[in-house]
């Protein structure tokens, strides 16, 4: 049997579903097999969203890199997942690194990273075009950049066409010889011609990590936005608190001169577990998948013994104002909503509520003289807390109480003076915070010892007013 026997997989994933265990989730995107990381190729055609995503179907570590695919008109029901991309040639024998989606001629086209090494180990990165064939398959095309330019190592990879005044382009994601990250810019040529280089975008960032990975030029308007994956930033006390960063820069882009010019570099989310973020191209909205998970950080995902890792976040829609972009989760996932009940309690210091295995919460928590307000996740013996101090307007994510998987803490800054707003939506290990209307958001997992629903507690240090609502979530369909 061949290595990647598309049959064989796209089987077992059907024999897997639907999931079984207490640590699968319920309405973020996962296979009950092997390992997934970045999403990619994100397009919309004939109002169905294409999403394909990074995945080793062989085994839980990060080898045998292909791409899987699936397809929803909803964010709620999908098509089972299939393989769509994988190695095959001496091009990509090393891994389908990973790209971007776009329509052409009514198909659904990708560019992706063939990463190949020689017996020296020496890397040769090279992009190729493939268009998605009706038996689910990818057919690749010729090679089009065969190779890094000079100035660059080899790390040069993730492609991402955007469109400029009716011409084509993609952004990539390199390193110079000297260790220093930046992106590329190319531009297409004329039909069956190579593409060509025009060179880096400019910014202030000139020494800012030792790679780039993931750049995609997003367009909000008469802004643009420039969202990458930076590695290599030191730690501070409350940004860049994770082995990698995502974040973006946003103002202008001129093609004229090949500069952005930018305000200050600010991530897109504050948890333990985002990475590698893409946005869908073709799309009236700004709408955003994220990668839950962190490489480099293996053993704090207990999943891996049991033969799958990770998960794709929420699809959240992106807005840009006064140069930061505020995060909302798609209007289609309410359809997950089954039950709700309100909550509204006035001059309290506690408020208790058993959740379903899915569940959402919405609450605008008044803060009155209160200075710290704390939402605990209880499960049985274990818990985890976020906790906003007014005293120094930020936010603490801790896990230590928590004996499986990643601990730890995360600390961000977040203003609230008179009323704190909060969207918590809680699966089974997958949890995606979202504050202040969006404007800070924090994914992360959590994995519970005992198979008991979470119980969500509400405390402060002086008497608050709360109101919102408590909702059941259902799970995502396959079909």
């Amino acid at each position: 049997m061949e290595k990647f026997d598309k049959q064989a997989i796209d089987l077992d994933v059907k024999e897997g579903l639907p999931f079984r265990h207490h640590w699968h989730n319920r309405f973020h995107l996962e296979m009950p097999r092997g390992l997934i990381n970045d999403p990619n190729g994100l397009t919309v055609l004939n109002d169905e969203y294409h999403v394909f995503f990074q995945w080793n179907p062989l085994g839980v570590v990060h080898k045998n890199k292909c791409w899987a695919h699936t397809v929803t008109k909803d964010f709620v029901n999908y098509a089972t997942p299939e393989l769509a991309l994988w190695p095959t040639d001496v091009h990509d024998k090393d891994g389908c690194y990973s790209g971007c989606g776009l329509v052409e001629n009514g198909c659904v086209r990708v560019l992706y990273t063939c990463n190949s090494k020689d017996p020296n180990n020496i890397r040769t990165s090279a992009q190729r075009f493939g268009t998605l064939l009706n038996s689910g398959a990818v057919e690749k095309d010729e090679i089009v950049v065969p190779d890094n330019p000079p100035g660059y190592t080899a790390h040069f990879r993730d492609p991402n066409v955007f469109e400029r005044k009716g011409k084509r382009y993609f952004v990539i994601g390199v390193q110079r010889k000297n260790e220093t990250g930046t992106a590329l810019v190319y531009e297409e040529q004329g039909e069956g011609e190579q593409w060509k280089n025009l060179g880096e975008i400019k910014t202030d960032l000139t020494d800012f990590g030792y790679m780039w990975e993931c750049p995609g030029l997003v367009n909000f308007g008469e802004y643009d936005a420039l969202i990458f994956s930076p590695q290599g930033l030191e730690e501070e006390e409350f940004q860049y608190q994770n082995i990698f960063q995502a974040g973006y820069i946003a103002g202008k882009f001129s093609l004229d001169s090949m500069e952005m010019m930018h305000g200050k570099f600010q991530e897109l989310d504050k948890g333990f577990d985002f990475y590698a973020p893409q946005v869908f191209s073709n799309c009236e909205r700004n709408i955003l998948l994220g990668w839950m998970g962190m490489p480099d950080k293996d053993d704090e995902y207990p999943t891996g013994e049991l033969g799958w890792k990770f998960s794709l976040t929420m699809p959240r829609v992106l807005t840009l104002e006064q140069g930061h972009i505020f995060s909302q989760p798609a209007e289609e996932l309410k359809a997950l909503r089954k039950s709700a009940v309100d909550i509204k309690k006035t001059n309290t210091d506690l408020i208790e509520h058993q959740l379903a295995e899915g569940a959402e919460a919405q609450l605008n928590i008044k803060l009155r003289a209160a200075r710290k307000v704390s939402l605990t996740l209880k499960y049985g013996e274990e818990s985890t807390d976020i906790t906003f101090d007014k005293s120094t307007q930020s936010v603490t994510i801790d896990r230590t109480r928590m004996k499986l998987g990643g601990r730890g803490k995360r600390r961000f800054k977040l203003f609230a003076d008179e009323t704190l707003e909060v969207k918590l939506f809680v699966d089974r290990t997958a949890i995606e915070l979202f504050m202040q209307n969006g404007e800070e958001t924090a994914s992360f997992f959590v994995f519970p010892e005992a198979d008991v629903k979470p119980q969500l507690i509400i405390s402060s240090d002086s008497a608050i007013d709360a109101v919102g609502t408590i909702y059941e979530l259902g799970a995502i369909e396959f079909k």
